[in-house]
């Protein structure tokens, strides 16, 4: 594992960059991508979110405009793919960020930005395009976007951009890039028929990456679990969570009904909250990510659906009110804390017909251990933990063949 940036032969400018928001090492996805990418290599890659990996395909995008500078101006070289507007904006920031010491200019194409104003700019020189498949397709059709100059294409959240039905676009703008030198996918994960259909079309000889975070990554969020007696119970653990522990907050739960029950809940405790659901309109969900994001509220109830792909800064808690249906959901949702090197905190709120999921997320992550019991005092639970089925199958097998040999042997006549 490579301990420093200073390792992947990065230019000081970059390093400069770096060192200034404060990444001190690289995580896993970024030492295992950035070497295979700067050798040229097609990517195709999986990592949960909040491992870095918009670093790990930015740095070697960056680092090949620093090796190869534009000679004349001209359209974008780095073409980026996103499935939502937020993510597009949130890729690009980071962009910025990381170019600061460059000349490098980064530009977004989204929805919710005036045609002519998105059209002013690309008539000027653009080094990074990030955008959302659908709007640039308009552009290109309008012969406002030229892909010929396109050496790297990237498709960040390819799996979200399949579930979207973005598949056929990406598959277009695959071909009006025909004359790019290397493509990186990255994805949540790489099974179904859906992401390897994608790979087989776009991609050449990929580096194979599976970077699951780190044992020393995963120490940052601190994960622990209350039991429930029944939902009452559980609404007063949460509320008691939000108030006496937490500083900033994301809820998950499971349904839009459970989330509109909720917000109820909250609002008659008079607990601000920001929620964001599945077929929203964009400005509503704007607006609810722009309020947690500022700081006017410090509690963001969401659905899976809705949270994905989305970046929010100092997250201090991740709260599981509903447990998710598999446990690679889990890792994805507690990835929303301990970013960009801070720790965090992940904590579920189970009752009694939770606790298959919470073994199953122990065996998952691979530390049966890590995730604790934590009693809140005037809230414990008066019921008694639960015995999973395959353990009370256990020991019922154990007790029969522990009878059998205890048994009298029956004598031969």
């Amino acid at each position: 594992m490579l301990k420093t940036f200073a390792d992947l032969d990065l230019s000081p400018n970059l390093l400069r960059a770096l060192e200034e928001i404060d990444y001190q090492r690289p995580t896993q996805v970024q030492a295992m991508t950035i070497p295979e990418a700067l050798e040229g290599k097609d990517i195709l890659a999986s990592a949960p979110t909040g491992t870095g990996k918009s670093a790990a395909f930015l740095l070697p995008a960056l680092q090949h405009l620093d090796d190869f500078p534009r000679r004349e101006p001209g359209p974008a070289r780095i073409l980026i793919l996103t499935p939502t507007r937020e993510l597009a904006i949130q890729v690009a920031d980071e962009a910025r960020q990381l170019a600061k010491y460059t000349r490098h200019k980064v530009f977004t194409i989204t929805g919710g930005i005036s045609y002519q104003d998105h059209a002013d700019i690309l008539a000027t020189t653009q080094d990074i395009v990030v955008a959302t498949p659908g709007r640039l397709m308009e552009y290109i059709e309008a012969e406002r976007f030229d892909c010929r100059a396109i050496e790297t294409l990237i498709l960040d959240e390819a799996d979200r951009m399949l579930d979207m039905g973005f598949g056929p676009v990406v598959d277009r703008l695959s071909k009006e890039c025909r004359w790019r030198k290397q493509t990186f996918l990255f994805s949540a994960t790489l099974e179904g028929r859906g992401v390897e259909g994608f790979t087989a079309d776009l991609l050449n000889e990929p580096a194979e990456i599976n970077a699951e975070p780190s044992r020393r990554e995963r120490k940052k969020i601190t994960q622990w679990y209350h039991r429930a007696d029944n939902m009452a119970h559980k609404i007063d653990l949460l509320k008691n969570i939000l108030t006496e522990q937490a500083e900033r907050s994301i809820v998950f739960v499971k349904t839009r009904e459970r989330l509109a029950e909720l917000r109820g809940h909250l609002e008659t405790a008079k607990i601000p909250c920001a929620w964001i659901q599945g077929e929203m309109a964009q400005e509503s969900r704007n607006n609810a990510i722009s309020r947690f994001r500022d700081g006017t509220v410090n509690v963001l109830i969401a659905t899976d659906v809705a949270a994905r792909g989305i970046d929010l800064p100092d997250v201090s808690h991740v709260i599981n009110f509903d447990m998710p249906r598999t446990a690679d959901v889990y890792l994805h949702r507690i990835g929303r804390t301990a970013r960009a090197g801070k720790k965090g905190n992940a904590v579920s709120l189970i009752e009694a017909h939770d606790q298959p999921m919470m073994e199953r997320v122990g065996r998952y992550i691979k530390e049966d251990d890590i995730i604790k019991e934590r009693f809140i005092e005037g809230l414990k639970p008066k019921h008694k933990k639960p015995v999973f089925k395959n353990k009370q199958k256990k020991n019922a097998k154990k007790k029969a063949a522990l009878a059998k040999k205890k048994a009298p042997k029956k004598k031969k006549k």
